[in-house]
């Protein structure tokens, strides 16, 4: 952009009302910083869930699970950075010997980032935030959440039935949480014909953590058939989790002598 048309573009920007005639440049950068620190954390599995999930609630202690089980798998976990569910799977994903990412948000109130954040990024705008979360992921595990988590949820499967993103793995943990959304969806949605019959089969709905942690390894490696940056993204997290374990073993040893 040249001189002349850059502050054509700011008077545009100025004219039509705009609090921050700077905005757009503030989420080129978010945008920039995001997709420099990001692209070498892959491969990664993003991590929904609730920022008010205490540490004495079992789904706490159910995403901590999952995020060890896919980190000793060789994956990243991706999360939003702050308490509760997040901190549970960053927390996972660290004592596990894998990699903790944090995808922070600027809000008044619940967002304070966790400790167990290997690589810690911070946005203003949701939607930039957003992005990096489903660009760099290959997975989807959605712990029980407000209105934010289901956000993620809905607009991955719109993304996906619409064939705006690519097709990958999202498993949905908490049958008595997420059960009833589930039957309505089904009963409900595919009666009323708002979606197709097969659209409910987008995601898995599970309580066990190490059942999802299989069933996204498992459709990650029949997807690779026809997608071979899939069988990259499989090759690398074997060799990380190769890694992690032997590193495990070692530990192991020395805590026996």
């Amino acid at each position: 952009m040249n001189q002349r048309r850059y502050e054509k573009a700011l008077e545009e920007l100025q004219s039509r009302g705009g609090s921050d005639p700077w905005m757009i440049f503030k989420i080129m950068g978010e945008f920039v910083e995001g997709f420099e620190t990001m692209r070498e954390v892959g491969p990664g599995i993003t991590i929904f869930g609730s920022a008010r999930t205490k540490q004495s609630d079992p789904y706490y202690e159910m995403a901590r699970e999952v995020a060890a089980a896919l980190a000793r798998r060789g994956y990243t976990i991706i999360t939003g950075g702050g308490p509760g569910a997040m901190e549970a799977a960053n927390r996972g994903a660290q004592e596990a010997g894998g990699r903790s990412v944090g995808l922070n948000i600027v809000l008044p109130m619940e967002q304070d980032p966790n400790p167990y954040q290997d690589v810690e990024l911070s946005f203003r705008y949701f939607f930039t935030r957003k992005v990096c979360f489903a660009k760099y992921a290959i997975g989807y595990v959605v712990m029980p959440g407000g209105f934010g988590t289901m956000d993620e949820f809905f607009e991955a499967l719109t993304l996906i039935q619409t064939h705006k993103m690519r097709d990958f793995p999202i498993v949905l943990m908490g049958k008595d949480y997420w059960g009833g959304l589930v039957r309505w969806m089904k009963r409900t949605m595919v009666e009323e014909g708002t979606i197709g019959e097969k659209d409910p089969d987008l995601f898995y709905l599970t309580d066990d953590p190490h059942e999802a942690a299989e069933v996204i390894q498992r459709a990650l490696e029949e997807g690779s058939n026809i997608r071979p940056e899939w069988r990259k993204q499989i090759a690398k997290a074997r060799k990380q989790a190769a890694r992690i374990n032997a590193t495990r073993r070692i530990q192991n040893r020395k805590k026996k002598t």
